[in-house]
C-alpha cells in the first residue's frame, strides 16, 4: 500500500450534479504529482505479474489512469470511446445508464485472443461502463484477468454488480463506505 494518504487528496463536492448527491472529486489527486504517481504505481505494482498485454480505459478519465498503468506494465492501451469518436471498423457495447442508456467502442482491430487485459477507470460506482468495457474485450476475443480503479463508491456495490458478470479480481485504492 502506499506511505501516501490518497484519501486526503479526494475533494467532496455536496449537491453536485443534483442535490443530495456528494461528488467525489478526484482532480486534486491527479493533479499532485505524488499523488498521481502513488495511484499509478499501486495499481501497476499490483499487477506486474499478471500477465497483463493490455489496459483498456474508458472514455475519459480512464484514459488519465489506464495509459500510464499500461506503460508500467509494458502492456498496450485500447481507449473505450464513446459513439463516433474511432476511424475504423469498431465493436459496441451498450450500457444502462440512471436515465437512458450510453455505450462504448473499442476497434476491432484492438485486442485478440492472445490479449490479457486490465479494466481501469478513475472509480467505479454502479459498474455499468466497467462491464460494458469488459464485454468489448471479450467480443474482440481476449481475457479479462481483472479490474483496477483509484475509487470505489462501496455504498452502490459495484463489485456485486460486475460479479454478477465478471469473477475476476476487483481492485481498488480508495473505497468509500
Amino acid at each position: 500500500m502506499s506511505s501516501i494518504d490518497l484519501e486526503s487528496y479526494i475533494v467532496d463536492i455536496p449537491d453536485y450534479p443534483e442535490p443530495g448527491v456528494i461528488f467525489k472529486d478526484i482532480t486534486p489527486l491527479l493533479a499532485s504529482p505524488k499523488g498521481l504517481a502513488a495511484s499509478i504505481d499501486e495499481i501497476a505494482d499490483h499487477f506486474l505479474e499478471a500477465g497483463i498485454t493490455k489496459v483498456i480505459g474508458s472514455e475519459a478519465r480512464g484514459f488519465l489512469v489506464g495509459a500510464p498503468v499500461a506503460y508500467r506494465l509494458g502492456a498496450g492501451f485500447v481507449p473505450a470511446r464513446k459513439p463516433g469518436k474511432l476511424p475504423r471498423d469498431v465493436f459496441s457495447q451498450q450500457y444502462a445508464l440512471e436515465y437512458g442508456t450510453d455505450q462504448l467502442e473499442i476497434h476491432k482491430d484492438a485486442l485478440g485472443p492472445d490479449d490479457r487485459v486490465l479494466v481501469v477507470d478513475d472509480l467505479v460506482a454502479t459498474g455499468g461502463t466497467t462491464i460494458a468495457t469488459a464485454q468489448l474485450a471479450e467480443k474482440a476475443g481476449a481475457e479479462v484477468v481483472a479490474f483496477a480503479f483509484i475509487l470505489e463508491l462501496a455504498y452502490l456495490n459495484p463489485r456485486e454488480i460486475i460479479a454478477e458478470q465478471f469473477d475476476q479480481e476487483v481492485f481498488t485504492l480508495i473505497q468509500v463506505q
